[in-house]
């Protein structure tokens, strides 16, 4: 715990407090709070970085969750191949999340991309997709949502396994609809289990890099670039380790606090 926690989060917070370049051939020199203050007061690249983060986060875990609880509530039915159905849905999960962007990049293609090419046949317009600042970040969400929505649905459908059957029971013979039920039995008694799917996303969206990286590395201009993109600029094509250091003490404070409020509303929900 010292060697893989404690000692990085405590040699980070101290270089944060320093000024050094790995190019220079002098070593750190202290400035104190002066980083954070820049960070805060005249980086015109970090308030926006952590506003598209905060909203890819709360868009993916949105989605995420909310067709997690759907795809779970259709797949914990019985129904003739239902093993198969699974098992198959659950194949983006066990993925390599930059393969699987390579794939994306190339289906999202404005000019061959296979997407377009479905929607012209529909009639509609073509989208330029990640090429684009204003469709970049939803084209993004799609494919974190394509991809993390079976493990969101995994987690889902083992407490849906797991609940008592007397509550459903007692609900249909009341006569309450199949919303009702969901809506009055399903959700309530779910709510833990939702709050720790949630928590797992919110912590892996916050953290997101690869998809982002391999797709636009923050691009068009810096429309798709989040807080851990701009932490890895900063750091490995800047050189930049002590202002680098003090973005990662932010970071780190942004998703212990989203951690902690969770938590927080997890025990609320037992």
């Amino acid at each position: 715990m010292v060697a893989l926690m404690a000692f990085p989060l405590a040699y980070t917070a101290y270089l944060s407090l320093h000024e050094w370049y790995a190019s220079s051939v002098v070593g750190p020199a202290f400035v104190g709070l002066k980083n954070y203050l820049a960070l805060l007061t005249e980086d015109e690249r970090f308030w926006p970085a952590l506003v598209r983060t905060l909203e890819f986060t709360i868009g993916s875990v949105i989605l995420s969750v909310g067709f997690g609880f759907g795809i779970a509530h259709l797949l914990i039915r019985r129904f003739p191949g239902r093993g198969l159905a699974r098992t198959i849905f659950l194949l983006p999960m066990i993925a390599t999340p930059v393969a699987m962007a390579l794939v994306w990049m190339t289906m999202m293609s404005p000019t061959i991309g296979v997407l377009n090419y479905f929607l012209r046949s529909l009639g509609l317009p073509a989208s330029a997709w990640v090429a684009s600042p204003r469709t970049v970040i939803a084209s993004l969400l799609l494919v974190e949502t394509w991809m993390w929505t079976p493990m969101i649905t995994l987690i889902l459908l083992a407490g849906l396994s797991s609940l008592p059957a007397e509550p459903f029971e007692s609900a249909l013979v009341d006569g309450a609809s199949g919303w009702q039920v969901v809506w009055h039995v399903t959700l309530p008694l779910m709510r833990s289990t939702i709050v720790v799917a949630a928590l797992f996303r919110t912590i892996d969206a916050l953290k997101i890099f690869d998809i982002v990286y391999v797709m636009t590395e923050g691009g068009p201009g810096f429309a798709s670039e989040t807080l851990n993109l701009y932490v890895f600029q900063t750091s490995f094509k800047y050189l930049h380790l002590g202002y680098a250091s003090a973005l990662i003490v932010i970071f780190f404070s942004i998703v212990l606090g989203a951690s902690l409020l969770l938590l927080c509303v997890r025990r609320s929900a037992v």
